[in-house]
């Protein structure tokens, strides 16, 4: 199959020569491994379901039905506009109607913890750490516009695989959200016994003796819900990311694929409930439990909405989103964290990245932002999709590690 991204043929840098900008807290960072992946099982027990027991008051309805009726083929041709640059204001959540009681509303987390999430600590924070993280820090408020955008030039030019057959399928060509973003084929997420085709890819980081495990997503549309909970479940993933509204500057990214309502949603081999759930100032906790109906057994999956990325641009507030991140990974148990933004590629990439970075800093590990995203893009393409996302991913790590010299 034919690359969406042909015209990208110059070969870049290979990983060893980003090197001398390690932020090396112990080791200089490992290059990217290129086995396939999945290579190991996940291990969970299962639980049989118990009964859920729901409120006897009628469950108002958290969300505003969107008209959908004005979306068409036509947007899917191209995700060039999906996540466009420039400022913008920080956008509220507007799936709250006014007055609306809130009856399944249950305190999950505070904002206290999340305060205390946020603040990163190396598991070892003796002199001798708090002397490399300064050196780090030099390092990173050295790097000029010029430096950081000059790298995602380097990361855009890097020939990259070009295998999307499956994707390009015809009987698959409807379950893409954007016709050019597409799944490699050496990393596509595979379906049931017969590996049917779902828009996610695995993603592994691998980082000295860390290795982060994600799949990389698009927003469901409404033909592909019943796939995507069946991922969820076949790969045991207890905690889906969800790095979009459903609806922003009037265009559709995501489809509502939950269940809003005491009535659970019904899939062909699966029954999801919502549990409970808890709106904070800049996310969405809902536990739902996906019950598999030919066998009654249940598993417990905690969904995390980030509400506050504007339409263009990056967040306003880096705060929101570190504490968003860091409790993501808090909540993550079992499988592959499950990560989506619209098509799954430019938000998605800024999460796992970011996320890849507060591992590093907690374990005295090094980490590299363009190593980084060398490695993802090395397994779905165009991950971190604009220079300003790039930059965000820069500007958040040099925040944690300013916080961090700020507690010596």
């Amino acid at each position: 199959g034919s690359s969406p991204h042909a015209d990208r043929g110059r070969k870049g840098k290979d990983e060893d020569e980003y090197e001398s900008d390690n932020l090396s807290f112990q080791n200089p960072l490992p290059s990217s491994s290129q086995k396939k992946t999945p290579t190991k099982k996940v291990n969970s027990e299962n639980v049989k379901s118990a009964h859920l027991k729901f409120s006897s008051h009628d469950y108002e309805y958290l969300f505003q039905k969107s008209d959908l009726t004005a979306w068409n083929d036509s947007d899917r041709w191209s995700s060039v506009d999906m996540e466009a640059t420039g400022p913008g204001p920080s956008s509220a959540p507007s799936i709250v109607l006014p007055g609306t009681v809130l009856y399944y509303s249950k305190t999950t987390v505070s904002e206290r913890e999340l305060t205390q999430l946020a603040q990163i600590r190396p598991v070892v924070f003796d002199f001798n750490v708090q002397s490399t993280i300064r050196d780090c820090l030099k390092m990173l408020e050295r790097k000029e516009e010029y430096d950081i955008v000059h790298e995602f030039l380097e990361l855009e030019h890097m020939a990259l695989s070009s295998d999307f057959n499956y994707g390009n399928e015809l009987h698959n060509r409807d379950k893409n959200r954007y016709r050019d973003i597409l799944p490699y084929d050496s990393t596509r997420v595979p379906l049931g016994k017969s590996k049917d085709y779902i828009n996610a890819s695995y993603i592994r980081i691998v980082n000295y003796e860390d290795e982060n495990f994600y799949i990389a997503t698009q927003g469901p549309l409404p033909e592909t819900i019943d796939d995507f909970w069946q991922m969820v479940w076949e790969n045991n993933s207890n905690v889906i990311a969800m790095i979009t509204r459903e609806i922003e500057d009037g265009v559709i990214k995501c489809h509502c694929y939950w269940p809003i309502s005491k009535e659970p949603l019904e899939l062909k081999h699966l029954r999801v409930f919502l549990e409970h759930y808890q709106i904070t100032q800049y996310f969405i906790i809902r536990v739902f439990q996906i019950v598999k109906k030919s066998t009654g057994i249940s598993h417990c999956v905690k969904h995390l909405q980030f509400t506050r990325w504007p339409d263009h641009g990056t967040p306003a507030s880096a705060d929101y989103f570190i504490k968003y991140v860091r409790y993501v990974r808090k909540c993550h148990i079992t499988g592959p964290l499950v990560v989506h933004c619209s098509a799954g590629v430019g938000r998605t990439g800024v999460f796992i990245c970011l996320d890849v970075v507060f591992c590093a800093i907690e374990k005295n590990y090094s980490f590299n932002i363009m190593n980084i995203v060398t490695q993802m893009r090395k397994q779905r393409c165009g991950m971190i999709q604009t220079k300003e996302q790039y930059r965000f991913c820069y500007d958040i790590a040099l925040e944690v590690l300013q916080n961090l010299l700020a507690l010596t």
